[in-house]
């Protein structure tokens, strides 16, 4: 590199001309041997650690411009650092910054005391996170340049707030197949995803709403910032009881393929009482289908949105199946509540990425998202099983529920061990819930509330989150801090 006909090895980017490239702060002399100086202010940025091993430098025609020197002074500058090995060059890859290139009397200096490990979990088992490793990078980022390619010009002017209909489209295709729900791509609205939805479902549908005793503390906050009052369903093992909505409630938020965080299913009946009580009251059903794809042991059950699209509206979100990042979901509206969810969405700041939904309907439509959703499936199973294993070997007196789907388990206890149980997992590097934090506080305060409402206590396991390598550890640690618990005679080792 001795010329300005030599060819730059970090010129391959398009960066060569004047000024182009990324920036590099130097010190150097405003009189005197300049190159020479840079030379020596290359080597301390190494020394000292500012220029990491594998930063790539800028080209050295765009360096020159930028510092004012010959383009020949900073090309001999980086032939010399070259040569005493503190840069590699390679054509088409550019300068960079040699690996290790540091002295080793820097290397060996003593290091900075590490500071203890924080208190914090080893082991995460918190519910409603999908393994963040398993986003399909891959498939993701080919939907995305294929979607980008072919979408049409208007895709990147002000668009449509019910959503790309590309999205559209694929979504009523997609949850007819898969879920068993029945509509057309005119009656899809897409949301940034399920939080975002019931907003504007509570800013059309005020005032009292039934909700499962049982749910995400964070889904009643949503209601009742938005004016709700909410009226507590009791759960039982067949999920919430349909026949006990309260008769002032107008509209039922139901989580009937996997009632959360229970577990249980919605039986048939149940199911159909829920409907008949919408059509006789002119109430409105709304089905959180959050993690409806991942079932195990039992044929996978059907959207009650399918039993009467005119009454019942289906939410879906990405949060659980593909990655909670990625904020898209979807409301399957009746023909009557489109236009005023629409009005709810309002200003355009609200909308969701057009950009995402192009990518998630080239996603859906290629098969990407099945594939995924099949591979995390046979996954989440494994862990499942893991889990119930090492409970059943070591706390076979304790009773694992609620995992014939979804991302987690519940592990029942008797009265009065929930506390000492949290307290148990904590202290092993464990973080979790426990049941009682997912009852609604209106139902712990109802005076007459029948025999069904009867708090329960036990740990809501995810396992789904915990890298695929730590998992087996993470089952084997809970289970071996609640083990000492007692109440054999309560309950006997099951998975529903």
């Amino acid at each position: 590199m001795t010329s300005d006909d030599t060819a730059d090895p970090g010129a391959t980017d398009g960066a060569a001309g004047p000024g182009g490239g990324a920036d590099l702060h130097l010190d150097l002399p405003a009189h005197g041997a300049r190159r020479t100086a840079l030379a020596r202010a290359l080597r301390e940025a190494v020394r000292s650690g500012r220029l990491a091993g594998g930063t790539r430098l800028p080209p050295y025609r765009a360096l020159a411009a930028d510092l004012g020197l010959a383009r020949n002074a900073v090309a001999d500058a980086y032939a010399e650092l070259v040569a005493e090995g503190w840069f590699t060059a390679r054509q088409g890859s550019g300068t960079r910054v040699a690996e290790g290139a540091a002295p080793a009397a820097t290397a060996a200096a003593p290091a900075a005391p590490v500071p203890p490990a924080p208190a914090g979990a080893r082991h995460d088992m918190l519910q409603g996170k999908p393994d963040p490793a398993s986003f399909p990078r891959g498939p993701w980022s080919t939907s995305a340049r294929r979607a980008l390619a072919q979408a049409p010009t208007e895709a990147f002017g002000p668009g449509d707030p019910r959503g790309r209909p590309e999205l559209r489209r694929a979504l009523a295709a997609y949850l007819a197949r898969a879920r068993g729900v029945r509509t057309g791509p005119e009656n899809i609205v897409v949301c940034s995803g399920f939080a975002n939805g019931l907003r504007l479902l509570a800013s059309v549908r005020p005032r009292d709403w039934a909700v499962e005793e049982y749910g995400l503390p964070f889904h009643h906050g949503v209601l009742e910032a938005a004016g709700v009052r909410p009226h507590p369903v009791p759960v039982d093992g067949g999920g919430a009881r349909t026949d006990l909505v309260p008769a002032r409630a107008r509209t039922l938020l139901l989580t009937p393929a996997h009632q959360f965080p229970t577990g249980v299913s919605l039986l048939p009946g149940r199911r159909a009482a829920a409907v008949e009580w919408a059509r006789t009251t002119g109430g409105l059903i709304v089905e959180d289908d959050y993690d409806g794809e991942f079932r195990y042991d039992r044929k996978p059950i059907g959207a009650v949105q399918g039993l009467d699209p005119a009454r019942v509206v289906y939410a879906g979100s990405l949060s659980k199946s593909l990655s909670p990042a990625v904020r898209l979901g979807w409301l399957v509206l009746p023909d009557d509540l489109v236009e005023p969810v629409l009005a709810a969405k309002g200003l355009r700041e609200s909308w969701a990425s057009a950009l995402d939904q192009l990518a998630l309907a080239d996603f859906v439509e290629c098969g990407a998202y099945d594939r995924h959703v099949r591979r995390m499936r046979a996954r989440y199973r494994s862990r499942r099983d893991l889990l119930a294993a090492a409970l059943a070997a070591r706390a076979p007196h304790l009773r694992v529920t609620g995992i014939s789907a979804g991302l987690h388990a519940v592990l029942e206890l008797p009265p009065g061990t929930e506390r000492a149980a949290l307290a148990a997992a904590h202290a092993a590097g464990i973080s979790l819930d426990g049941l009682s934090a997912y009852r609604h506080p209106a139902a712990r305060a109802q005076a007459q509330a029948p025999a069904t409402t009867t708090a329960r206590e036990g740990l809501v396991v995810g396992y789904a989150a915990a890298p695929e390598a730590a998992f087996a550890r993470a089952a084997e640690a809970l289970a071996t801090a609640v083990a000492a618990l007692g109440g054999a005679d309560t309950a006997q080792p099951a998975s529903s």
